[in-house]
Formats: structure tokens, C-alpha cells, sequence
């Protein structure tokens, strides 16, 4: 029996994953246990900084000790980042910090784990990671591999092929031609953070993308196989400030009122966001022409860019995982080393997102006890969950094994009924406290998906939230609060063979109301999602939450 573990700790989403005889047996991000988002701040200054409660946990959940790891992969590879990287990207300083701390690594893990790795370390390159972390999960025997994020070593995008259990690298976009980065960019420009490329994205749909759609030809440039992005508004560029207020005005302040020119660029941004992954995908599918692609790397969050994919046509089959983003890459990383080191090839084809956590009722009521409430026991959690929703109330859902990847899929959720035209706003505003335009998503029953949205063939990765059909028009009225404002809704498909007592509650709902969907968002209030019961009472207190159901230990707001 091998084990292998698998780290993300460079720039963001720092994150853990055991492999047990190629089978993957958890995954789990840093920032739901030590409650900063992203794990930590991405800094040239702290590479080394491991996610060491994400290993502890992996491993525990493994029933593994530090001596019981054969190999560990590591989701960065520094010969690569030497070899490849240009001294007029950034400042050469900055970059020998980069180095220096990267370099710490090895020890940091010696010292974690109380043993000498020596070469059962082994650094994979970053985007091979992202390849690694979609296509075995996928199930497919071959594939084309499209991973496109900020930046790996020095890649903004790159394409792979995956045969068997070879995944292999075959040409690489480097950077500053990172669209990752772009959005990173005009979120900050648009008064967001430069993680909220999700809040761009929702923005985008109240804009008009033909106004700002000349100027951004001259940034971002796709052709039919090609993308390019100007360096004047990327990169260390020094005059990128004012290049940008020359082409679109001052910056948005944050708290400062959303304009009509804000909607406009960001709708702008997806339009060409879509034309340059399209570009990606018609030129991966000239060079590894099968029928299978999967998709990787932080845009591989980006919903809109994902249908267009989708509905495309180039491929027969597409695939993205629940965590695309660098935290996938800590999956990805014990893949290669697996392979690396083995004849057996890894287990694929499994792609649950239900690999953090779980807790046990004994730890659930300790918790209770220890907040100083009282909870009673259902009988039925779901039909319970099921009566308050269609009643008006917003539950929040706490079930099983924490999801892996940054949407809630059904064990740390908040749930609503989609039927009311209000719960938009309270959740938006008295629950979640943010923007009054981002969108909720919609948890269908997959076997009625097709009658209530334009689903189109079907992917696994529909239970993840990753893609954004069109909602059917006689269907309009009877769900606006999932309803985004260009008639999409960023779905969820439930499946009672992935999540059964998710789908049993959105069942019992059907039955109540004969609407099979109800409104999910995370379970959370401006900080990471959920971990643990202690977690949960803490958000529920503080929001206007009506009920909390942690395995069948319900709390409501009334006591």
C-alpha cells in the first residue's frame, strides 16, 4: 500500500489531499479550518507557509501517521519557474524572495512530518497539477486538457493530453498572457478585491458588452486559435493606472455606487473572456482531436465562459472538477506523484466533492451544549428542512462531509425557496451582507433538470455549479429569486446517487410545492464556509438565519 500526499501553498487556496493506493480518500482547503479566506495572503514572502491543519486532517481522516506517507507532491516546480522566468516580468527582488521561501519548503515539510523526505518530495509543475486534478476524476481514457488560471511557474494557460495514465504537457501561454490575472485586474479596478472574479462575473450580465467592445479588442485579442494580452494593462507595466483611466475612467471606489460604465466593462471582460477560451478550445481540439476535454485552473470557475464551452459543440464531452482553482491543484499534485512513482495507475472516474469533514452527533450536541442552546432531534431532517423553506424561512444545512472546492453543494449550505421574489434581496442583504446584484444558484433534481433549464447534454460536473443554462421561459415566474438578470441561473443537478439526503430534501420540497429546485448559497457571512458544528452555531447567531439542521440536531432562531 502507498501513500502519497498532495500540498498547494504556493500564492493562494493553500490546501491537502492523501492519496491511499492511488484512491483518492480527502481533500481539504486550509482557509475552513484556520478561517482566513484563501488559507492566507498571496505573497512572493510565504511559499513555505504550509497548510498544516489541512494535512492533519487529511491524514487523520487517512488513519494515517507523518512515518505512514511515501511520497508527498508538491504543486510547484522551482526548476521550472529558473528556467522559464523573465527579469522584465517583475521585480528581480521580489522574485528572489519568491525563490528563497520556495526553497524553504523542503524543510517545512521535513519538520511537519518529523522525517527527511529527500526524493520522495517531488515538485510538479503547477498547470501539470491542474491537468492531473481534472482528468483523472473525470473517468476519461483520453482527453484534452485546457488549463487556464493566474499564473503557474510562469504559465497564464497551457494545453495537455492525457492518454491512460500519461498526462503530458504540449504547449504553454506564459505569462503576462494570463487571463486569470486580467480578471484580477478589473475586479480590483471595479472597487472589488482581486479575488472577486465572481463578483465581476455577476456584474457582468447587467452590462452591455458592445460599448466597451473596441477597446477591449485592444487588450484582450482572440482569434480563431490564438489569445493575447496587452502588456500595458498587464504585468508591471508602469504606466497600467492610467493607461486604464484613460480607456474607461477613474476606478470604482469600494462602497462607492455601481454606474452604468461598470456593468458595461465588466460585461465587455466576459464577452472577450469568452472569445479567448473558445480561441483555447478550437485550438486544443486541432492538435488532440478526441471527443473529452476537461477544463482547469481558477477560470475553470467562471460559469458563463464554461457554457459557452459547452454549448460549442467542439467537444462531445466536457469535464471540469469541483475545485478548478489552485486548491485542486494539492489533488492533482499527489496524481502525478503517483504516477510518477508507480505501475499501478491511480484510481479515476471519482469525482465527489464530499471529501472534508464529517461530525459525528455526539460532537454536534457537545457543541450545542457548549454555545448554550438547546436543539431538538428530528425524526426527518429533510421533510423538516423541506416545510420551513416552502414557509418562508431560510435554513442553513449542515450534512456529512464538507464539499471540496469554493461552492457550497449541499452539506454546507443555506437553503431558500426560489418561488419568492424577495429572498433574493434578504439574503443578499440581511443574511449574506453583499452586493444586491450577485446571483443565487438554483439545486435542481437532476431527473427534472431539462424541464425547468436548457441543460443540454450532460456533465458530471452540472453538480457542481459550473455552468449557467438558460432557465426554460414558462419557468420565468415561478423561480425569480435564482433567475439571474439575463435568464440564466448558475445550476446545481442533485443526484440521489451523489448527495441522497440533499436530493430526499429538495424531493420533499417537490412534494410541497411542485417545484423541484430550491436557492443555495453557502453556508457563510463574509468569511470561509463552514467547517465544523462550532462554525455553524457561530454564523447562525450573527445572521438572519431561521433554523439550523446539523444531521438531524435542528436549532431555529426562536430557541
Amino acid at each position: 500500500m502507498v501513500n502519497v500526499l498532495g500540498i498547494n501553498s504556493v500564492y493562494h487556496e493553500s490546501a491537502a489531499a492523501v492519496l491511499v493506493d492511488g484512491k483518492l480518500v480527502a481533500a481539504v482547503e486550509e482557509e475552513r479550518f484556520n478561517r482566513i479566506k484563501h488559507g492566507k495572503e498571496a505573497s512572493f514572502d510565504n511559499p513555505h507557509q504550509l497548510p498544516e491543519r489541512a494535512i492533519r486532517h487529511c491524514l487523520k481522516t487517512a488513519g494515517l501517521s507523518a512515518r505512514d506517507i511515501h511520497h508527498v507532491g508538491f504543486s510547484f516546480d522551482p526548476r521550472r519557474r529558473r528556467k522559464s522566468y523573465r527579469a522584465e516580468w517583475w521585480d528581480p527582488r521580489l522574485e528572489e524572495t519568491f525563490r528563497l521561501r520556495v526553497a524553504q519548503v523542503p524543510g517545512a515539510l521535513d519538520e511537519l512530518l518529523g522525517r527527511t523526505l529527500g526524493k520522495r518530495l517531488h515538485f510538479v509543475s503547477h498547470h501539470l497539477a491542474h491537468a492531473a486534478s481534472a482528468y483523472f476524476p473525470s473517468g476519461f481514457d483520453r482527453a484534452a486538457i485546457l488549463t487556464i488560471d493566474g499564473i503557474g511557474e510562469t504559465a497564464g494557460a497551457s494545453l495537455a493530453k492525457a492518454v491512460g495514465a500519461e498526462v503530458k504537457e504540449i504547449e504553454v501561454f506564459d505569462y503576462p498572457h494570463s487571463i486569470g490575472f486580467l480578471w484580477e485586474v478589473f475586479s480590483s479596478y471595479l472597487g472589488f478585491s482581486h479575488y472577486d472574479a465572481s463578483k465581476t462575473m455577476g456584474l457582468a450580465a447587467y452590462g452591455n458588452p458592445a460599448v466597451y467592445r473596441e477597446t477591449f479588442h485592444s487588450i484582450l485579442r482572440a482569434e480563431k486559435e490564438n489569445y493575447g494580452i496587452a502588456q500595458d494593462v498587464l504585468g508591471s507595466h508602469p504606466n497600467q493606472a492610467a493607461t486604464m483611466e484613460k480607456m474607461f475612467g477613474p476606478p470604482r471606489q469600494p462602497d462607492s455606487e455601481f454606474l452604468p460604465r461598470h456593468a458595461d466593462i465588466a460585461a465587455s471582460l466576459q464577452e472577450a473572456t469568452d472569445a479567448a477560451v473558445m480561441a483555447l478550445v478550437r485550438r486544443i481540439k486541432r492538435m488532440v482531436p478526441v471527443e473529452n476535454l476537461c477544463i482547469a485552473g481558477g477560470v475553470g470557475l467562471n460559469c458563463v465562459a464554461n457554457e459557452v464551452v459547452q454549448k460549442s459543440g467542439e467537444f462531445a464531452n466536457l469535464f471540469i472538477p469541483s475545485a478548478p482553482h489552485d486548491a485542486g491543484t494539492a489533488i492533482g499534485a499527489a496524481f502525478m506523484a503517483h504516477v510518477d512513482t508507480q505501475k499501478k495507475p491511480p484510481q479515476r472516474g471519482y469525482s465527489t466533492p464530499y471529501l472534508g469533514p464529517s461530525f459525528k452527533r455526539r460532537e454536534i450536541l457537545e457543541a450545542v451544549k457548549a454555545a448554550g442552546l438547546k436543539a431538538r432531534q428530528s425524526k426527518s431532517p429533510a421533510r423538516d428542512a423541506a416545510k420551513m423553506i416552502a414557509d418562508g424561512k431560510i435554513v442553513a444545512w449542515f450534512q456529512g462531509r464538507m464539499e471540496f472546492g469554493p461552492r457550497a453543494l449541499g452539506n454546507r449550505s443555506l437553503l431558500a425557496d426560489p418561488r419568492r421574489p424577495e429572498m433574493r434581496d434578504i439574503l443578499n442583504q440581511k443574511v449574506k451582507h453583499r452586493e444586491d446584484f450577485r446571483p443565487f444558484a438554483p439545486s435542481v433534481l437532476s431527473e427534472h433538470a431539462d424541464e425547468w433549464f436548457d441543460v443540454g447534454p450532460r456533465s458530471a460536473s452540472h453538480e457542481f455549479m459550473l455552468f449557467t443554462p438558460r432557465v426554460k421561459s414558462d419557468k420565468l415566474n415561478r423561480i425569480p429569486a435564482v433567475v439571474h438578470k439575463d435568464g440564466t441561473a448558475r445550476v446545481q443537478l442533485v443526484s440521489r446517487k451523489l448527495n441522497p439526503r440533499y436530493h430526499e430534501l429538495i424531493s420533499c420540497f417537490h412534494e410541497l410545492t411542485g417545484v423541484p429546485i430550491v436557492v443555495n448559497t453557502s453556508f457563510n457571512d463574509s468569511e470561509p464556509i463552514v467547517c465544523t458544528p462550532t462554525d455553524a452555531i457561530v454564523t447562525f447567531r450573527k445572521s438572519g438565519i431561521d433554523a439550523l439542521i446539523m444531521d438531524d440536531v435542528v436549532l431555529t432562531a426562536q430557541g
